[in-house]
């Protein structure tokens, strides 16, 4: 029988918040669950989702999750709700608290979820921030090592703006001990704080690189995002310039391993930062990789609340 462990914490804000050994406990839960080799009942639970940002999978995920293990979600929109008419959060996540078991939030400011845990008194999950997207980061290393059958020895090459994405891609690269090499545009590299921390964990494991076509080389794993994350809409132009030659193309996934496979968390803008070409072919895994976050999610809700 798979044992059910408690973590050290009460929250999921960061990928740092998990151990090693937690976050591989939790992809074997994760893939328990997608198997179906375990029931879970959370009859009376309720789920409340805040959503600054607009948001297709991480929504629907959260949602159906919760309602698989038998619980509720209550959707609180900003823009009908006195969260977007600038009450504290400190007032609404006490009240919160006493209405709902777990909350997922999404929004800008890091600062922002973080205040939502010392005040609500439940687990708080991160659903995205501006600095970081744990949730996702999980789901992509369940489909990693569904594909692989582990993590020794593998290559993941990320291509494009070093945001939250990316940032999460690094802290989890780091607890796996999975070879992670970044591919940016001088002046678009992650967040120094969370490189620094990712060393901290495993120093010999990380790379940053300007030149795509180095980095892709025997990569096992090749992952991109967009190159304007929500709230950089303004910067569009300016970026799409910056990054022209970090297109992930068919050039480029010749070049590495002959067996690897393709991520990108969606939505994806074809033609920019990833042909349609690629997004279709046999080596993609973008739309398992996207299911694997409803999976997680089970998993991530289930442990904090049994």
């Amino acid at each position: 029988m798979f044992k059910l462990e408690k973590f050290r914490t009460n929250h999921f804000l960061s990928n740092d918040d998990l151990t090693t050994n937690e976050t591989l406990y939790l992809l074997d839960l994760s893939k328990k669950i997608k198997q179906h080799e375990l029931e879970f009942e959370l009859k009376n639970k309720v789920l409340g989702l805040i959503f600054n940002k607009s948001s297709t999978r991480t929504r629907v995920s959260f949602q159906v999750a919760m309602s698989r293990l038998g619980g509720t979600t209550i959707d609180l929109n900003p823009e009908t709700s006195q969260i977007g008419r600038g009450e504290l959060i400190k007032d609404t996540a006490r009240v919160l608290g006493r209405y709902c078991d777990v909350l997922a939030i999404r929004t800008f400011s890091q600062s922002d979820i973080r205040e939502y845990a010392k005040w609500s008194g439940k687990t708080v999950i991160n659903a995205l921030t501006d600095l970081e997207h744990p949730c996702q980061a999980l789901a992509d290393f369940l489909t990693i090592e569904e594909e692989f059958g582990g993590f020794d020895n593998l290559v993941l090459t990320y291509i494009g703006d070093g945001n939250n994405v990316a940032n999460s891609l690094i802290l989890c690269s780091a607890l796996l001990g999975v070879k992670l090499r970044i591919a940016c545009p001088k002046g678009f590299e992650p967040d120094p704080f969370i490189v620094k921390r990712a060393l901290e964990i495993n120093n010999n494991f990380f790379e940053i690189m300007n030149d795509p076509t180095q980095a892709v080389k025997d990569a096992n794993v090749l992952y991109t995002d967009v190159w304007s994350s929500m709230g950089e809409e303004n910067e569009k132009n300016k970026k799409d310039k910056n990054f022209e030659g970090f297109t992930l193309n068919k050039d480029l996934l010749m070049k590495s391993d002959k067996n690897s496979i393709v991520l990108h968390c969606l939505p994806a803008y074809r033609g920019k930062e990833i042909t349609d070409e690629v997004i279709e072919s046999n080596n993609s895994r973008i739309f398992e990789q996207a299911e694997n976050r409803m999976h997680v999610q089970q998993a991530l809700i289930y442990n904090f609340l049994f």
